[in-house]
């Protein structure tokens, strides 16, 4: 018999959101008489399927409400990936900030000079 662990094999998934890092937070639930009992602020996290560009592919992700709304902001899924930190994403993508980056063409901002 082959004793294989859940986490290999990637069925228990965390809690965690894969683009902004979001993870749960623990407080109380605090009665009127004020009695304190322990609880988790759970993020709102769903899975949203993002289409990539560059890379042309669809990746389906669990993200949270805020990381849907900061994707939207940048425009697109590939801008936000090239902005977003290294610490906050999650292995898997980035992996593939690291083949968007390869793939995307060489953009150099222009700089202006300020005349006075």
């Amino acid at each position: 018999m082959i004793n294989i662990s859940l986490y290999t094999i990637g069925i228990i998934m965390s809690k965690k959101c894969e683009l902004t890092g979001k993870i749960p937070m623990k407080g109380h639930n605090v009665s009127h008489a004020n009695n304190k009992t322990k609880r988790r602020f759970l993020p709102n996290l769903k899975k949203v399927t993002f289409k990539s560009g560059l890379l042309k592919r669809t990746l389906k992700i669990t993200v949270s409400n805020a990381g849907v709304r900061s994707v939207d902001k940048k425009g697109s899924f590939d801008e936000f990936l090239k902005t977003v930190k290294n610490k906050n994403l999650s292995p898997r993508l980035k992996k593939l900030k690291k083949s968007l980056l390869i793939k995307s063409p060489f953009q150099k901002k222009s700089v202006q000079s300020k005349t006075v």
